[in-house]
């Protein structure tokens, strides 16, 4: 009778404390200990997590405010409350102290080794594009630079608590050593252009490149190899088709910049002498829209547009940062939203955005979307972490392996700090990610269930080398930006 009396006590008091949490964390759903629970039957385990707040991004969205992620064997093997942990022995334990433990991050389009170019041509230029990305491409590409800025600028992802990126760009060989280097996942496409390039002397020898880039790194553990086409107005319908053709042929994805322009469907015609509506009906023509297909940008598409996507399965990379810097346009993403289109969140490269902060991505989303669409609830904060995570994990074609915190899911996972003067008091993990953290508040950094970055340091490469590698590129570029001619154009100040 009195062990009776004391359960129906001890179920009243845990009753009463979910009410109250939840009180506290109105976005967050308070699991109760014996749906949480796992056995582990004192297992052993490579890594725990424990005294979390966790944010799984599960379909359901499940949390536990005080609760234990459980690694072996690089994959999550248990999650749940704050007696989970005593049911396994650990190589390692972590103790979260109350701040968010969540999926990293996923930036789905990036341009990384522009890094070494950014802020150049911030001013006084008519078209970036043209007048400053190509022509500095152009005179100072090499392997060593690609290699070099490319560990800058994962570093800067990894420490920024990014754990999967997807990017296009040359000598992507080289960007995949970085990648592997410094340990996160990267989607890595070698570009297809119409034009001789540093590693393509050939108009289109990228499509060779890419064939040997994805034999290299098929199966890779961090790698993906992808193809991609650069744009419908710099690569000529027949290669269009012969890059998604490569594609297919591996069974790997395919990324296009797509109505990126408002122009774009008009490039292509003078160009190309193709006539339609829309780019996406010209690449719908093409027969390259499925579900191994990611749009970069999407932002001129109508409703039309927006059907025959979601009919045919593509993703979209949504990069509301540097479309809105560039003055290019908003992409309608809310109604991309609402078609259920799989969308993630980009930065594009460093000299689009000049960084490659998902955070602050993620929280400009929620502001422009509601300024555009004059609506205060739409894109809420937990929609755009949910973009910043598991949305970009479906986009990239992962989402079977990361993007969220569940059993049998790769450990990718980051510890964000909610103790710190930007981010304390925390009533909701959702807003405060959205809202108020940032790149600096990243603690910890786990990637295939190993701890690359501890107590905000990197443990996989020496900062001060980078450092030191990137003052001697920073030196070759600056004297090639100064014979750039739009030094001649720059109006003269006051």
């Amino acid at each position: 009778m009195r062990l009776r009396i004391l359960y129906k006590l001890s179920m009243v008091v845990l009753v009463t404390a979910s009410i109250l949490i939840g009180s506290f964390y109105p976005n967050t759903k308070v699991m109760s200990v014996e749906a949480a629970r796992i056995p582990g039957n004192n297992q052993k385990a490579d890594l725990v997590i424990k005294n979390g707040h966790i944010l799984t991004m599960n379909a359901k969205k499940d949390a536990f405010v005080k609760g234990t992620v459980v690694i072996k064997d690089k994959k999550i093997i248990a999650i749940g409350d704050e007696n989970l942990e005593k049911q396994y022995k650990a190589s390692k334990v972590i103790n979260a102290n109350g701040n968010i433990v969540m999926p990293g991050m996923i930036n789905t389009h990036n341009h990384v080794p522009m890094v070494a170019f950014r802020s150049i041509g911030e001013e006084g230029v008519g078209n970036r594009l043209f007048d400053v990305f190509f022509p500095l491409e152009g005179k100072l590409l090499s392997r060593d630079l690609i290699y070099k800025a490319s560990i800058h600028g994962v570093i800067e992802m990894a420490m920024g608590g990014v754990t999967t990126y997807a990017d296009m760009y040359y000598h992507e060989d080289e960007v995949a050593k970085a990648t592997e280097k410094i340990g996160i996942r990267g989607v890595l496409g070698e570009t297809v252009i119409s034009f001789p390039t540093v590693d393509a002397p050939e108009p289109y020898g990228g499509l060779k490149y890419a064939e040997d880039f994805i034999k290299q790194y098929k199966n890779h553990e961090l790698i993906t190899p992808s193809v991609v086409a650069h744009a419908p107005y710099t690569v000529s319908p027949e290669m269009i088709k012969a890059s998604k053709d490569l594609a297919k042929k591996y069974q790997v994805p395919f990324a296009i910049h797509a109505a990126e322009f408002a122009d774009e469907a008009q490039r292509v015609e003078t160009k190309f002498g193709q006539k339609y509506p829309s780019v996406i009906k010209y690449l719908d023509s093409l027969g390259i829209l499925d579900e191994n297909t990611m749009l970069a940008h999407a932002i001129h598409i109508d409703d039309e547009d927006i059907n025959i996507i979601k009919q045919r399965g593509a993703t979209i990379a949504h990069n509301p940062i540097a479309n809105t810097k560039g003055a290019t346009g908003v992409a309608p993403a809310i109604k991309i939203d609402k078609a259920g289109i799989k969308m993630g969140l980009g930065t594009d490269g460093p000299m689009s955005s000049n960084t490659m902060d998902v955070f602050g991505t993620a929280g400009y989303a929620a502001r422009i979307h509601k300024l555009v669409n004059k609506d205060q609830s739409v894109m809420p904060p937990s929609k755009v972490v949910e973009l910043a995570t598991i949305g970009g994990a479906k986009a990239l074609g992962l989402d079977k392996k990361i993007g969220s915190l569940e059993v049998g899911k790769y450990a990718d996972i980051i510890i964000v700090d909610t103790h710190a003067p930007n981010t304390f008091p925390t009533f909701d993990p959702y807003a405060t990610l959205a809202y108020a953290a940032g790149p600096q508040n990243v603690i910890d950094v786990i990637v295939n269930g190993k701890l690359i970055v501890e107590n905000k340091k990197l443990k996989t490469y020496d900062y001060k080398k980078d450092l030191k590698d990137m003052e001697g590129i920073y030196k070759q570029v600056a004297e090639v930006e100064k014979t750039l001619p739009y030094h001649q154009q720059k109006p003269t100040s006051e």
